[in-house]
């Protein structure tokens, strides 16, 4: 896929920060939270970006948001009348693209302000921006917005403290919504909240992507929550992509190690399966001193001494499906 036919295209993207050293003269260097990833986000679709904790997930998606320093590579933001690039826009193209791509954060407690009602939070993004040039028309708007999340308009009189974990995301949702962007980072959303909640938010992230266009990034470690709701999937290890695939195509037959790993831990109600996943040995690896030649080989159950130092190609199995291992065949 070419950059003319993504709604996001990554290339070559690094981030990386600078380390000080501690106050006994420890640690020090460079921590390469992304590590040079290239993918392309197709429009209108449900990415999925899975990894462990640490793997830089969320550094990725911030850096395609400008909201994370970005060291090189390139981000291209492709829209119907607008083609920016992320590590080089104006002030007045980062503000369209500030209306263009939102975020939705990870916890629903923590994001919303105490001290503002629904409808100020919700109405904050329009003012800041200044979409709207009435009251008038921004409590329209916020009423519209908050119809499509399932809010209530009496929600919109009340403060955060009075609802529940699944009511707060979906005023989060709406704060991310109400200035209708067409890009659309959901960090780890539904991590913080019951199983049936989850399934909630999950089936109202969906419709509002069918009924509003929207393009999602969905972060999560939670694979059993992408493979319900993901049109492509990548894998992310270390600051680096290992597997990339349409969703179907992946959980069918994941061809890396550590995808086959993360699959085999998704729990299963059937007998047989039990006792039968893969175990990962060890911790991942710190991004300040990471493994030479590929990266995962220092916990990979099939890894030979070429793994150790060989960096693997990124090479394409078939079409749309990419892997970054030496015996992913």
């Amino acid at each position: 896929m070419s950059v003319q036919d993504s709604h996001v295209w990554v290339n070559r993207l690094s981030v990386h920060f600078g380390v000080g050293k501690g106050l006994l003269g420890g640690g020090g260097g460079v921590l390469k939270a992304v590590d040079e990833v290239s993918l392309e986000i197709p429009r209108g679709s449900f990415f999925g970006l899975v990894g462990e904790s640490g793997s830089g997930k969320t550094t990725l998606g911030r850096a395609i948001l400008k909201a994370a320093p970005i060291t090189g590579g390139e981000v291209r933001y492709r829209d119907e009348d607008v083609d920016f690039d992320v590590g080089q826009m104006s002030k007045a193209e980062l503000k369209e693209y500030r209306r263009r791509a939102q975020l939705i954060f990870q916890d629903p407690y923590a994001a919303l302000s105490p001290r503002m009602t629904v409808r100020d939070i919700i109405a904050e993004p329009l003012e800041v921006m200044k979409l709207t040039k009435t009251r008038e028309e921004t409590d329209e708007r916020v009423r519209e917005i908050a119809a499509k999340c399932r809010l209530n308009l009496e929600h919109l009189r009340r403060f955060p403290h009075a609802f529940s974990g699944g009511q707060r995301q979906r005023i989060s949702i709406a704060r991310a919504l109400v200035c209708e962007p067409k890009f659309l980072v959901a960090d780890e959303s539904v991590a913080a909240l019951d199983v049936s909640i989850q399934a909630d938010i999950l089936n109202l992230l969906k419709s509002l992507q069918q009924e509003m266009d929207i393009t999602f990034l969905f972060i999560s470690h939670d694979l059993s929550v992408v493979a319900h709701i993901c049109d492509y999937v990548a894998v992310m290890y270390l600051g680096a992509i290992v597997e990339l695939a349409p969703s179907r195509e992946l959980f069918a037959g994941p061809k890396h190690p550590y995808t086959k790993a993360l699959l085999s831990a998704i729990p299963s109600l059937d007998p047989d399966d039990r006792g039968t996943a893969q175990k990962l040995e060890g911790e991942i690896p710190s991004p300040l001193n990471k493994p030479s030649g590929c990266r995962f080989h220092t916990r990979c159950p099939v890894a030979e001494a070429r793994c150790a130092s060989d960096v693997p190609a990124w090479r394409e199995l078939s079409p749309g499906h990419r892997v970054a291992c030496h015996f992913a065949e």
